[in-house]
């Protein structure tokens, strides 16, 4: 089976510094032979073979959050045997799903941190209104007792209402 070059530099990464894991753990985790990767370090000490520069980067970093969302989603049921198999056939790698894992978790947490702000507004601009509603209606029954006592001075004054 032939691997993206970015596929391949992701790989290599890993097992090379400054991650310098163990090709057999690396294999398990994307779900090929650790001859493969061997034979790709062999092809890069002999020259052969150059790391790409972009690694992570591809069209998998251009999905909707919808999408990236979905396909978290369905990683999470795969057992490791069938994940690398799963990576290969969507064209991913494993560093796309921990990178949109954070990149959704930051999306959520902003969010949040959004919502709790016009909240917060919101909650100072009703305590506003709730104070002025207040000092309307003190005002509006201030003025009726005041209109209610001139009435009734009125009767005992015995002015007329034209007056």
């Amino acid at each position: 089976m032939k691997y993206s070059t970015g596929f391949r530099s992701s790989v290599l990464r890993k097992v090379l510094p400054p991650e310098n894991r163990s090709v057999s753990s690396v294999a398990k985790e994307v779900g090929i032979r650790p001859v493969t990767i061997q034979s790709w370090l062999s092809r890069l000490k002999a020259g052969t073979l150059e790391l790409d520069g972009e690694g992570t980067e591809s069209g998998a970093s251009q999905r909707e959050a919808s999408e990236k969302l979905k396909l978290l989603l369905e990683s999470k049921s795969l057992s490791d045997e069938q994940l690398g198999e799963w990576l290969r056939r969507s064209g991913l790698h494993s560093e796309h799903l921990s990178l949109w894992e954070q990149e959704l978790r930051n999306i959520v947490t902003d969010r949040q941190q959004g919502l709790r702000r016009e909240n917060s507004e919101l909650r100072k601009e009703n305590k506003k209104l709730k104070r002025d509603l207040e000092r309307k209606q003190a005002a509006m029954a201030e003025a009726l007792a005041l209109l209610t006592l001139k009435k009734k001075a009125d009767i005992l004054l015995g002015r007329d209402e034209e007056d």
